[in-house]
């Protein structure tokens, strides 16, 4: 394990102690002389919940359920999570953010399609009085926190896994497809750059491209184009920045010909993706606890309307800087790669799937293998 993955890990376990801590000292309501806190309210609160997509399954799968009921727990059923999804479009998502501004919401979480333009809206947001929390995509504005994973890990485990599937004899001599995510999507950016971290120098990138919307079909259009300039059998390697856009590369490359395919990224641990790893159709995806993001999401909100400065304070112990704003308080959850060898101690264990949802017919062979029952 790394000293960044061990220090991330650590400060999860800081902010859940110091949280358990505070509870038990009955201080939890404190309130700082910040300027900036917001005025302590009730459990009677509305928690605005803006998502991006439907094309990642995980935003509807986990993201928008697991944050509504852990909202409820915290405020003994009296809160609510008022739920919007933009379907990509940049433009719907400023009308829903100005929708929840004119509601009266008391806290937003925003996972931004575009987070550049969404900027404007969150200064609305935030001269209506208004705490707006970047969710999974750091969202420019003056934004009050920001959680998601640490971006750039994802990217350097992305990489070194595509580096140790091609095996030491990995050179310049081996050609990668890079397919990055949407441009308007700063996590792209991070999960590239902490890729070509560990790519550089050591193979040629030989195709990149920018996926518009993470779309998986703009992906295998993508791929297709790559295949026909560098030939079906001369990629070594192709990175995928998630797991939906893999499929796209996976139905390029069949479409191809391709019958043994080089090894693919991914991240997510989406069903499909985790099914392909397991008949080898795709090297890995990287997990990321999905329940420890949107929980924690939550509890942010939660303390945040409810002016318990200390518990937010807590949880949102790291920094990170925006284009338009520095030193943003906030929680970055470590990642794990996803593989062949983990699936029963990573996406099984933690409840995400059982093993009746990976083990169809057509998996059951390669599942009793893996010793999956």
């Amino acid at each position: 394990m790394s000293s960044r993955m061990r220090r991330r890990i650590s400060i999860s376990v800081a902010a859940a102690t110091m949280s358990v801590t505070l509870a038990g000292c009955g201080v939890l309501n404190a309130t700082g002389s910040s300027d900036d806190a917001s005025p302590t309210k009730g459990n009677d609160i509305t928690v605005g919940l803006l998502l991006p997509e439907k094309a990642n399954t995980r935003y509807e799968n986990f993201d928008y359920p697991i944050i509504k009921q852990k909202v409820e727990s915290l405020t003994n059923d009296q809160g609510r999570v008022e739920y919007a999804n933009a379907e990509a479009s940049a433009d719907k998502q400023a009308s829903q953010l100005q929708q929840m501004i004119d509601d009266r919401v008391d806290v937003i979480l925003l996972d931004a399609v575009d987070s550049q333009a969404i900027a404007s809206g969150v200064k609305k947001a935030k001269d209506a009085g208004i705490p707006v929390i970047a969710y999974d995509r750091l969202a420019e504005g003056p934004i009050d926190a920001y959680i998601s994973f640490d971006n750039e890990l994802v990217g350097e485990v992305q990489g070194r896994s595509l580096l140790e599937a091609i095996g030491d004899k990995a050179s310049l001599s081996d050609k990668i497809v890079m397919m990055n995510g949407s441009p308007t999507d700063p996590n792209a950016k991070q999960f590239k750059a902490g890729a070509m971290s560990e790519l550089n120098g050591k193979v040629t990138i030989a195709e990149s491209f920018d996926t518009k919307d993470w779309k998986p079909e703009n992906a295998q259009a993508n791929m297709a184009q790559a295949i026909e300039k560098i030939g079906k059998d001369n990629i070594a390697a192709v990175y995928s920045a998630n797991d939906g856009m893999a499929g796209g590369i996976v139905k390029a490359l069949e479409a191809a010909g391709v019958t043994e395919l080089p090894p693919i990224t991914g991240q997510d641990a989406e069903l499909a993706a985790v099914q392909r790893i397991i008949s080898g159709d795709q090297y890995m995806s990287v997990y990321k606890s999905y329940p420890q993001e949107a929980e924690s999401a939550a509890e942010m909100a939660v303390a945040k309307v409810q002016g318990r400065d200390i518990q937010f304070a807590a949880l949102t112990r790291d920094k990170v800087d925006s284009p338009t704003h520095k030193g943003i308080p906030a929680q970055l959850v470590p990642v794990v790669a996803l593989t062949r060898e983990n699936i029963k101690d990573t996406v099984v264990a933690d409840d995400i799937y059982q093993v009746s949802d990976i083990c169809t017919a057509k998996y059951k062979a390669a599942c009793q293998s893996l010793g999956l029952k």
